[in-house]
């Protein structure tokens, strides 16, 4: 062949670069044999001991603001301090190997005192005793690890002059479970203690500041049962990857527009994958699918107004502490613009979990913070319903001009009904002025109980309203067929004057009133205006809610109803019951309630006191209902609620004075 005849000519040079090419490719032969030989097994080992872990990384959660824009609930930056365990995986090996050989001393020195003691040398059975065994080499790897990361602790703590301590059993079960995710260690530090560890130049190795999206409610107790409150959970949500190898924290709502809106506040989730050794340490991650943020919702509801509702309730003239619920509505759209309860809760306290002592707040049996008593919790109404049986008679035939003598009570059977109106003549104004029992008890009779549930039902009472809060009742209203079976005039009786087989909630009685303003119209109660992106800049249409949605219609005359908001207006405005509801500039149509409570042996326990309203009088657009547990009357009580309420509504309505701007020469 042509390189053979070429070695032939006895060339020198051409022979030196053949041995040098054939030396190359002995090499390369030698090194391949090497690894694909001598050392495959280790690199195959070394292959199955490092594979991925997949993380599921939370969403940023949608904010929920109210109609002007003013976050409710958002989202803020925390600044947690965690241990990345991979950069002490050294110091750990150290602790264990000084441990190790310290604890193989020992043993030595108990087998030679053991075979002097024996006089004669140990069997191999007997020396296998002072071995270092399984367990003992994982109990010096505890102690080991546990060292480092509680010395960590403590640099740390006069790192951040915070007191730090280290959970043996909880870092173990991290360093079994968990061990590709940092320690956490404290959890939203302050910007002082930033700033103490960004210039520490000794902190620990291993130690580093992580950035989390916490929910944070701004105006804490503010509206916060219609907000709600989020629980931990970390579970998948539809659509998501159902298996992660790791989840970090994550929450749901619980109640309220949290719990209601949850999957458009949510977001999805986004994946990480993290590669980890033989030992279980992380070498390296990347992202595989971001976190997509969730998406605003807006309520109807009125920041300023809201607030200044809270404030009226809890300065009612009662023995403190109060409890009680108010809520105004657009009697036009079915816009609730306040839902307020109080007693309330800092919804706060939940993140990153509820203390004992608080969750013992929460559950106090006499306050329940934790009930919305505005859909929640069911009322006996009291006299606010018999503007429900006065219109009732007026469309059977009364003649409100026609006048009933009371003696300050009435008789139903041989059963005494006493009237708290003052004895005299009564007619339809007179009584609604008044709230006269004997009047709507002797009509309401004459009118006929179906009659007045027929209403009723129109006006959808004992039924739900279908919040998407898990906050609410239906309510007792009786039925057509529960008055013809069992019923008696006693129950017509009660039912006239606001009590005995009827519960209402709040909510309930604003979508009544508004009904009685609006000229008949039950409206579907608005919380949600619409649903948008965080980013402003999307293209992403925003979810509207629709306004003004009818439920039913009282089907009423138009006169009737005007007998009945004129008769409303001058409880309010010709020292009615009401008088202490008045504000200037503004005509408001009112009526009180007062409601008794009453233990198993009928003795009266309680009373329950309302104010329901509507206003403007000729043109009205706000339904506003007051209620107080446990006070004296509904005039005394809630009426001057209502008319620091109707202050705050009219102070909204007026224009904002023009900002100064600064001038420059």
């Amino acid at each position: 062949m042509l390189i053979f005849d070429q070695l032939e000519k006895n060339d020198p040079q051409l022979r030196l670069l053949a041995l040098v090419v054939l030396g190359g490719m002995g090499m390369l032969l030698a090194g391949l044999w090497w690894v694909q030989i001598v050392h495959a097994r280790d690199y195959q080992e070394n292959l199955e001991t490092q594979s991925y872990r997949t993380v599921r990384i939370p969403a940023v959660r949608g904010k929920i603001v109210d109609r002007n824009g003013n976050a409710l609930a958002e989202n803020h930056p925390a600044y947690n301090v965690s241990l990345y365990l991979e950069e002490l995986s050294r110091q750990f090996k150290t602790n264990y190997a000084g441990k190790a050989k310290a604890a193989a001393a020992r043993l030595v020195q108990q087998r030679e005192e053991m075979g002097k003691t024996l006089g004669r040398r140990l069997t191999s059975k007997e020396k296998k005793q002072f071995l270092l065994g399984a367990d003992l080499k994982d109990s010096l790897g505890r102690q080991a690890r546990y060292e480092v990361a509680s010395n960590a602790l403590t640099l740390l703590s006069r790192c951040l002059q915070e007191p730090l301590s280290l959970d043996a059993a909880d870092f173990e079960h991290h360093y079994e479970k968990s061990l590709v995710l940092p320690y956490p260690v404290t959890n939203n530090i302050s910007s002082v203690q930033i700033a103490r560890f960004e210039e520490e130049p000794d902190r620990p190795q291993g130690a580093d500041l992580e950035i989390q999206s916490t929910r944070f409610y701004p105006y804490t107790n503010t509206a916060a049962h219609l907000l709600g409150y989020l629980q931990r959970d970390e579970s998948s949500i539809a659509g998501e990857e159902a298996f992660f190898s790791y989840r970090l924290p994550d929450y749901r709502g619980a109640i309220g527009i949290e719990f209601g809106y949850d999957p458009e506040l949510h977001g999805r989730a986004g994946e990480k994958s993290v590669l980890v050794n033989n030992l279980g340490y992380r070498h390296a991650e990347n992202i595989w699918s971001p976190a997509e943020p969730g998406r605003n919702v807006v309520l109807t509801l009125d920041l300023p107004i809201q607030q200044a509702a809270e404030k009226a309730l809890q300065s009612a003239p009662i023995e403190a502490p109060v409890r009680g619920a108010a809520v105004v509505m657009d009697v036009r759209t079915g816009d609730v613009l306040v839902l307020a309860s109080v007693p309330s809760f800092n919804p706060n306290v939940f993140i990153p979990k509820l203390s004992p002592a608080e969750n013992d707040r929460l559950h106090d049996p006499r306050l329940r913070p934790e009930i919305n008593r505005a859909t929640q919790e069911k009322y006996a109404p009291g006299s606010i319903f018999k503007t429900v049986v006065g219109l009732a008679c007026l469309e059977a035939g009364l003649d409100p001009k026609a006048t009933i003598y009371n003696p300050g009570f009435t008789y139903v059977g041989r059963r005494k009904i006493h009237d708290l109106a003052a004895p005299g003549l009564y007619d339809f104004r007179r009584a609604i002025m008044f709230s006269s029992n004997t009047y709507f008890i002797t009509n309401g009779m004459k009118a006929g109980i179906e009659n007045i549930v027929k209403l009723g039902k129109r006006l959808q009472l004992g039924e739900l309203i279908k919040l998407p809060t898990r906050q609410e009742t239906r309510g007792d209203f009786p039925s057509l067929e529960r008055i013809r079976a069992g019923w008696s005039d006693g129950d017509t009786a009660n039912l006239c004057i606001g009590q005995g087989y009827i519960d209402v909630t709040p909510l309930q009685i604003a979508v009544m009133t508004a009904a009685l303003a609006n000229g008949g119209k039950v409206l579907q109660p608005r919380l949600v205006d619409r649903i948008e992106s965080q980013d402003p800049a999307s293209d992403e249409p925003p979810h509207v809610f629709p306004r003004g949605q009818v439920r039913d219609e009282l089907g009423v005359s138009p006169r009737n109803l005007q007998i009945l908001k004129d008769a409303m207006r001058d409880e309010v405005e010709d020292a009615g019951t009401g008088a202490r509801a008045v504000v200037a500039g503004l005509q408001i149509c009112g009526k009180t309630g007062t409601a008794q409570v009453t233990n198993e042996r009928n003795q009266v326990i309680n009373h329950i006191t309302w104010f329901i309203s509507f206003a403007p009088y000729d043109r009205p657009r706000y339904a506003v209902v007051v209620m107080v547990e446990s006070g004296s009357s509904g005039g005394l009580t809630c009426a001057p609620i209502a008319a620091k309420i109707y202050e705050a509504l009219l102070q909204s309505e007026r224009p904002k004075p023009p900002q100064n701007l600064a001038q420059t020469e």
